[in-house]
């Protein structure tokens, strides 16, 4: 099946024609700026752009940066306000005309590494994390999704500051960290994931990701710790691949 997949991001919104098969893009990313401001209208406006760019009609899958739940996103940290308490899936659905699916963006991205890339043989839980801006992140438990876990905001009593605050991709580049300083940092974030959660693995996702050789050697913990295989397209195919099974089942 071909679906259509659109990542909505804080500064871009990303979309691509996905083999859920496969699960591989098979036309080139098409991106637009995210309005600002990013407001439901602006968004949708963009979404509908990205349809009539593949000239499309289907199911549209859409990842969303904060918690959706029942089609209702429920905040909106990186966008617009106006996304709080607002039915974003009927709306979305009724702009393009597509029966639409809408999720959390770590959540689809999760999906997408748990059916076709790092997670695809884990048989216990497994939790994905994708470094960036900030932290997103999901959990897999039997194949069913944790959603809407906010794992980047957890609080860091010794730093006194949010995880993301204290780990993102972001943090390492505005301090200019060493990748063995920036290291040590995961290393103490995850050393406190494992003892809240006990994942047997852990994968790292997010475009740092194919740089994992740079830090990994400086995580250690129980859990298998590996890089992502989707990258920056994870987002668009689990969004796809949401679309055309309805939910996060494996």
């Amino acid at each position: 099946m071909i679906a259509l997949g659109i990542d909505i991001g804080g500064s871009g919104i990303k979309g691509a024609l996905v083999d859920t098969v496969r699960g591989e893009m098979v036309t080139d990313r098409f991106r637009i700026p995210t309005p600002r401001p990013a407001t439901p209208k602006a968004v949708i406006v963009a979404v509908k752009k990205i349809k009539k760019h593949f000239n499309y009609k289907g199911p549209l899958g859409i990842g969303f940066p904060g918690i959706v739940i029942d089609g209702v996103t429920l905040s909106a940290v990186n966008i617009h306000q106006d996304w709080e308490n607002y039915e974003g899936e009927k709306a979305i659905a009724k702009a393009t005309g597509c029966e639409t699916v809408l999720r959390n963006d770590a959540d689809v991205a999760g999906f997408a590494e748990m059916r076709y890339g790092a997670g695809r043989d884990a048989t216990g839980e497994t939790m994905i994390f994708t470094l960036g801006t900030g932290i997103g992140s999901t959990m897999f438990v039997k194949g069913q999704c944790v959603p809407n876990l906010e794992m980047g905001h957890l609080y860091l009593p010794r730093h006194k500051v949010d995880a993301e605050q204290y780990t993102s991709d972001r943090t390492r580049s505005e301090l200019n960290l060493t990748w063995k300083e920036w290291g040590l940092r995961l290393n103490e974030y995850f050393n406190h994931i494992e003892f809240l959660f006990s994942p047997q693995r852990i994968i790292i996702g997010g475009g740092v990701s194919k740089k994992a050789e740079k830090f990994l050697k400086y995580i250690k913990v129980r859990a298998d710790i590996v890089p992502a295989e989707l990258r920056n397209e994870a987002g668009i195919i689990g969004a796809a691949a949401a679309a055309e099974v309805g939910d996060y089942t494996l």
